[in-house]
């Protein structure tokens, strides 16, 4: 971390996204499934939209021919972003990928990869060493296996690393229900409220917020 120890702001931040195709989660068989990871993503991705954060996305292997392209549902929330094709499983030594982290002049990144063991890791080392700061959106990631999921989660942390979950990543980037922001951010945390009950029962939403989130829903339309 630099020497401004307090909450992440989103003027400061740039979000990562990185391997997020079919070929890497069809193989996800940690703590957050496959299904969820790709929710979480998206959530992500739409955070970064409604804020005004610059946004880079990359792939690995397209060119090449043995994965294909970022998800489809990822991919619609990330209009006029073109993805960075990649033979490298750090993305940091691939240098288009670094020039695009570089020139959205942010210090702070936000970061979601497929596979938490390699992508992730490398990615978050990586930047870690090159003078950034990475928040690492844990139930955003998953791994081959539940071991190499979460000893990647514990070396990003001990290696300086923030761990963090995608709502805390919303909330935590606007922080004021009276900021500039905040028409965006409910627009965007009441869809999730909408949408994560078709996923899963594990995440907790008060009856009040699913009705602000019906409310929200249809003024959107």
């Amino acid at each position: 971390m630099t020497s401004d120890l307090g909450v992440w702001k989103a003027e400061d931040c740039a979000l990562v996204l990185i391997d997020y195709q079919q070929e890497m989660f069809e193989v996800i068989r940690s703590e957050t499934s496959a299904d969820m990871v790709e929710l979480h993503a998206r959530l992500l991705a739409k955070t970064a939209k409604a804020f005004d954060m610059p946004i880079v996305l990359s792939t690995v292997g397209v060119a090449l021919g043995f994965n294909g392209p970022t998800l489809p549902s990822i991919l619609q929330e990330l209009e006029g972003i073109e993805p960075i094709d990649r033979t490298s499983m750090n993305a940091f030594e691939d240098e288009a990928f670094r020039q695009a982290v570089e020139a959205t002049g942010r210090k702070r990144l936000i970061v979601g990869a497929l596979h938490t063991e390699i992508c992730l890791a490398f990615a978050t080392v990586q930047a870690l060493n090159d003078g950034y700061d990475v928040l690492y959106v844990t139930d955003a990631v998953g791994g081959r296996s539940q071991v190499a999921h979460r000893t990647s989660i514990e070396r990003l942390a001990h290696a300086g690393a923030v761990p963090t979950t995608a709502l805390a990543v919303v909330t935590e980037t606007f922080r004021d229900w009276a900021s500039p922001l905040a028409e965006a951010a409910g627009r965007v945390i009441y869809w999730y409220f909408d949408e994560v009950g078709n996923h899963t029962d594990q995440v907790g939403v008060a009856e009040r917020e699913k009705q602000a989130a019906v409310a929200a829903l249809a003024g959107a339309h």
